[in-house]
C-alpha cells in the first residue's frame, strides 16, 4: 500500500500531517468554547453564526496570498509565524468577553490558521505519489478529524469558565510548530515555479464538482461547529452532551476517510460526491427526529460526519486530477476560498434556520445538499450536456 512512498515523502508528509492535526485541536476546542460562551450571554443564533461566518471571510482574504508568503519567506517561516499568530490570537479571545473585540480577534485568528491550512495542504498534495492521492488525503483526514474529536472532549474536561479551555488551546496550537522544525529541509522549499494570485474561475470551469464541494463542506463543518452545540442545548442536551455532539462527528471523519480514499482511487470520484450528498441529505432529514432517541442519534451522526467529511477529501483528489505542478497550488487556494465561502455562507444560513425552527439548523443543511446534487446531476449525471 505505501511502497511509492519513499523515506523523504514519508517524512514529508507525517510532517505536514501532524501539525495540521495537532493545530485541528486547539482550533476545535476554541470554536465551540467561544460559541457556548456566546449562548451563555444570551446572543441569538445568527449572532453566534455572524461571529463563525468572520473566520470564512477571513479565509477568503487570507487564501489568495498564502502562496505568495510562502514563495517569499520559505514554507517552514510561513508556517510558524502563522502558528504564533493564531496563539496569540488565543490570548487575546481570553483577555476579554466583549462579542465586538471577538470579531477582529477572529480575522486575525483567521488569517493565521487560513495560512496553516492552505499551505500544509499544498504540501501533502505536492509529496503525494500520484496513484495513491485519495489513500493520502484519507490519512490527512483521518488525523486531522482526530484533531477535531479530540478538542471538544477537552473542552468537556477543561471547561468554558476562566482560563484552563484558552491555555489548552495555545499549547496545542503552538505544539503544531513542532513537527515543521522535525520536517527540515523537507519543509524548506515551495515550488517557485507557482506564480500570481489564485484565479478562482478558471479552477471552477475545469473541476465545478471538485470545487463545489468544498463549499458544500465548509457549509456543513464550520456551521455545525458552532452552531451543533447551540442545537443540542434548545433539544434539552446537557452542555457536555451538547459538546459531545462534535465529538461524535468528528470520530466519523477519523474512521471513515481512509475507507473513503481507497474507494476514490478505484472509482469516479465525482459519482462518489454525488452518493455523499445523497447520504446528506437523508441524514439531514432524519437526525433531528432521532435526538431524543439518544443512542440512535449518536450513531446515526457518526455515520453522518464520517460520510459527509468525504465531500472535502474526495473533492480535494478530483482537483489533484486536473492541476499538477505550478498549477496545483494556486488551484489548492482556489479550493480552499471556496471553502471559505462555505464558512461564511454555512453558519449565517444555518443559524438564520436555528433562529427560525428548533430543526431549522438540519432544514438547511438539507437544502444545501438538494443544491449540490443538483449541481452534480447538471454537470456530470443524466441531464450533463453530452454535445
Amino acid at each position: 500500500m505505501f511502497s511509492a512512498f519513499d523515506s523523504q515523502t514519508r517524512k514529508s508528509l507525517a510532517a505536514a500531517i501532524a501539525c495540521v492535526s495537532t493545530v485541528g485541536v486547539g482550533l476545535s476546542l476554541v470554536i465551540p468554547l467561544l460559541a457556548l460562551r456566546l449562548e451563555a450571554a444570551g446572543l441569538p443564533a445568527h449572532d453566534n453564526g455572524a461571529q463563525v461566518a468572520v473566520s470564512g471571510l477571513a479565509t477568503l482574504l487570507g487564501a489568495p496570498v498564502a502562496p505568495s508568503l510562502a514563495r517569499r519567506f520559505g514554507l517552514r517561516a510561513t508556517l510558524g509565524a502563522a502558528i504564533a499568530l493564531a496563539v496569540a490570537a488565543i490570548g487575546a479571545f481570553a483577555a476579554t468577553d466583549d462579542p465586538r473585540i471577538w470579531l477582529g480577534i477572529r480575522l486575525v485568528f483567521g488569517l493565521a490558521l487560513t495560512t496553516l491550512f492552505v499551505l500544509s495542504e499544498y504540501w501533502i498534495s505536492a509529496a503525494a505519489p500520484r496513484g495513491q492521492r485519495g489513500l493520502v488525503l484519507g490519512l490527512y483526514a483521518t488525523f486531522l478529524a482526530l484533531g477535531f474529536a479530540l478538542g471538544p472532549a477537552l473542552l468537556s474536561v477543561t471547561g468554558v469558565n476562566g482560563l484552563p479551555p484558552y491555555v489548552v488551546a495555545a499549547a496545542l496550537m503552538a505544539a503544531g510548530g513542532l513537527p515543521v522544525i522535525w520536517a527540515g529541509d523537507a519543509a524548506a522549499e515551495f515550488d517557485a515555479g507557482s506564480t500570481g494570485r489564485p484565479k478562482l474561475a478558471p479552477v471552477f470551469r475545469a473541476a465545478p464538482a471538485a470545487v463545489l464541494a468544498a463549499f458544500a463542506y465548509g457549509c456543513v463543518e464550520t456551521g455545525l461547529t458552532g452552531l451543533l452545540p447551540v442545537f443540542g442545548l434548545r433539544a434539552g442536551f446537557s452542555q457536555e452532551w451538547a459538546t459531545f455532539q462534535l465529538t461524535l462527528f468528528a470520530l466519523g471523519n477519523v474512521v471513515f476517510p481512509v475507507p473513503i480514499g481507497l474507494i476514490a482511487d478505484r472509482t469516479s470520484k465525482i459519482r462518489l460526491l454525488g452518493w455523499f450528498s445523497v447520504v446528506g441529505l437523508i441524514g439531514a432529514l432524519i437526525l433531528p427526529g432521532l435526538a431524543a432517541q439518544r443512542e440512535v442519534y449518536a450513531v446515526a451522526l457518526f455515520v453522518w460526519g464520517g460520510v459527509t467529511g468525504g465531500l472535502y477529501t474526495v473533492g480535494l483528489a478530483a482537483l489533484a486530477e486536473k492541476f499538477h505542478g505550478p498549477k496545483l497550488a494556486a488551484a489548492n487556494a482556489a479550493y480552499v476560498m471556496m471553502y471559505a465561502l462555505g464558512m461564511v455562507v454555512g453558519p449565517l444560513a444555518l443559524g438564520l434556520g436555528l433562529d427560525f425552527a428548533p430543526h431549522g439548523l438540519f432544514d438547511a443543511l438539507g437544502v444545501l445538499f438538494v443544491g449540490y446534487l443538483i449541481v452534480i446531476l447538471v454537470m456530470h449525471g443524466p441531464f450533463a450536456d453530452k454535445t
